[in-house]
């Protein structure tokens, strides 16, 4: 089935809500690689935001100072937490081994 075509206020909408969530991602990126904010927050954000629950794991960890992405990449593999996991989509074991690996940095 295909999809209907969408109106020109309707793709205006969709692209000022994408704009939104990639801003507020960004933000938070900022705001935790900064130490402004800790992983609990983001968890917390996460519950009550689509855009950050849509987060990648692995840019979160990436916008910490020091860590690219084969540090990041290597520490979601010895977590046992797939590069491909989104922040909403972590286990309850998954968010306690990476909260406890963030708070030994």
């Amino acid at each position: 089935m295909a999809l209907r075509e969408l109106s020109k206020e309707e793709r205006d909408v969709a692209r000022q809500k994408a704009l939104a969530a990639r801003i507020e991602r960004a933000e938070l990126k900022e705001a935790f690689g900064e130490g402004r904010i800790s992983f609990d927050d983001v968890l917390n954000k996460a519950e009550r935001s689509e855009a950050v629950a849509r987060l990648k794991t692995v840019e979160l960890l990436e916008a910490l100072p020091g860590i690219g992405k084969v540090t990041a990449a290597k520490t979601l593999e010895d977590l046992g937490i797939s590069e491909n996991r989104r922040i909403g989509g972590l286990g309850v074991k998954q968010r306690t081994a990476l909260a406890r690996h963030l708070a030994q940095l």
